[in-house]
């Protein structure tokens, strides 16, 4: 009898521990950090403590994608939709070129989902999809309940205010509710975490949800406060890495310590492969910096998921998820219903979370980047279909921007992407498998859609008109030029 009492004195702790209502949720992107640069990842060179502990402590994955650059994936993330359909198919600097913004009016929010169900939200670091001068509120209308945000490079005529808004290290310019300004003396990772730490304590006793976009380690490469001495280009990013592991570790320690780490779940992953130039070696072999491609090192980011006594711990998954998948698989674990209103593109990875071997998907994506162009339409894209790669827990497969497949490997022989196998005949079922996602995709991808502002100073002007600036099929580039018009010209 006493047997039976206990496992049932168990099986009720545990059900009780399953079933916990509404978990705290923190997403940390880190800016421009490879896998190459993580040591449980097989980095070399490099110490990561307690990013190593967070691992140990949850699931590792090693199939998750973003895209290469900052605005797309940022942008997939909150929206739950891939570039193709949100528009923020390249990256657009807002504070920087004006015009083009994240309109809240046009566009889906996790943090807008998350409060539906009684979440308290916040948002520290770098966001750099709205311009602060023209819209300081929009934190709040994207459905943040506070915030602490650096402004991005300001683009102005004053050159002096410029330099100022550039900084977002050392003497940050800073953007919160009592406005924006530079703190002296002061280093901005600091200023963004320890917002977090406070506000943590603040809503300890309610669910919360908080987006961490940690703007290290993106340059300017700069020295830290742990290693105030430190000299050249190579040794300031290291040192920025470590910071983030020290940052990682204050996050860690504050929920321990306010009690909450077990009904909390950290999603700690980065936006992009490491910037051009900065290689390292990974599990021996050199990995250079893929930020901007969709070769592996660009887009196939470092992805630890943590929850203790709910996710499997000191595990690795072979699970494939992407950066749309977030927006759904929260939902999931707060219990929100999505907005009608949006088509949403993720799906929910939350058993994935939980230890399911395997996802709901047959696939995932990763679209190609680059800046964005301005013309008398406003914010286009430069293509009318963006090139693109699509994989599976295995193979991977390069769409061209003529929606053609162009090259195909396998990941799990061939890593660094030296081998094409498109023209072998053995793999000729794999080609026809994936080349399958080719029609699920749309003609011509979106642009981005937002209500239009009065041009200001600082705003980039018109570079091409807008029928002939984007790039077509190659063979037939007036049949998709005339497609694409009349379809935007018609709404």
């Amino acid at each position: 009898l006493f047997t039976i009492f206990i496992f049932c004195f168990l099986s009720l702790g545990l059900q009780a521990r399953e079933a916990t209502d509404k978990p705290n949720i923190i997403f940390v992107l880190l800016d421009d950090l490879g896998k190459e640069w993580i040591n449980c990842y097989g980095g070399e060179n490099i110490k990561t403590p307690r990013i190593d502990q967070l691992a140990e402590q949850g699931l590792k994955f090693d199939n998750a994608y973003s895209m290469p650059q900052c605005t797309p994936s940022r942008v997939a993330f909150m929206t739950g939709q891939y570039p193709y359909r949100s528009g923020w198919v390249n990256h657009w600097d807002s504070p920087r070129w004006g015009a083009a913004y994240y309109d809240w009016n046009k566009n889906p929010s996790i943090a807008r989902t998350m409060q539906s169900v009684g979440y308290t939200t916040a948002v520290a670091g770098k966001w750099q999809l709205n311009d602060f001068r023209i819209h300081p509120d929009a934190m709040v209308k994207h459905g943040f309940d506070d915030y602490c945000m650096w402004t991005g490079g300001e683009g102005s005529k004053d050159k002096k205010h410029k330099d100022i808004s550039n900084q977002r290290y050392w003497n940050p310019y800073i953007h919160t509710k009592e406005g924006s300004k530079t703190y002296p003396g002061k280093f901005g990772p600091d200023i963004y975490n320890q917002f977090l730490l406070d506000f943590i304590s603040e809503n300890k006793d309610k669910p919360f949800f908080i987006y961490y976009p940690m703007a290290l380690p993106h340059g300017p490469l700069v020295h830290t406060p742990l290693e105030p001495n430190v000299k050249g280009s190579y040794a300031k990013h290291k040192a920025m890495v470590h910071y983030i592991d020290l940052l990682t570790g204050k996050l860690v320690d504050h929920l321990n310590d306010l009690k909450i780490r077990e009904n909390t779940i950290i999603v700690w992953t980065c936006d992009n492969g490491t910037a051009g130039g900065i290689n390292n070696n990974m599990n021996g072999r050199e990995v250079k910096g893929g930020k901007t491609q969709t070769t592996e090192n660009g887009v196939n980011t470092p992805f630890i998921v943590s929850w203790p006594g709910i996710i499997p711990e000191g595990k690795t998954s072979k699970a494939i998820v992407d950066f749309t998948d977030m927006h759904q698989t929260f939902a999931d674990f707060a219990g929100a219903k999505l907005d009608p209103n949006y088509t949403y593109d993720g799906k929910s990875a939350k058993e994935v979370f939980l230890g399911a071997p395997k996802s709901q998907r047959e696939w995932i994506m990763a679209m190609g980047s680059n800046p964005a162009r301005m013309t008398d339409k406003g914010v286009e894209n430069v293509y009318y279909f963006r090139d693109r790669v699509v994989r599976d827990t295995r193979y991977k497969l390069f769409i061209s921007t003529d929606r053609k497949a162009e090259k195909l490997y396998d990941l799990e022989k061939d890593p660094a992407e030296l081998n094409d196998l498109i023209n072998n005949p053995e793999y000729k079922a794999v080609l026809d498998r994936l080349s399958q996602a080719i029609e699920t995709f749309p003609e011509t991808d979106n642009d981005p859609t937002y209500t239009k502002l009065e041009t200001n100073p600082w705003g980039k002007k018109a570079t091409f008109p807008s029928k002939i600036h984007k790039q077509g099929h190659p063979d037939q580039p007036e049949k998709f030029k005339v497609k694409a018009i009349s379809k935007k010209e018609k709404n």
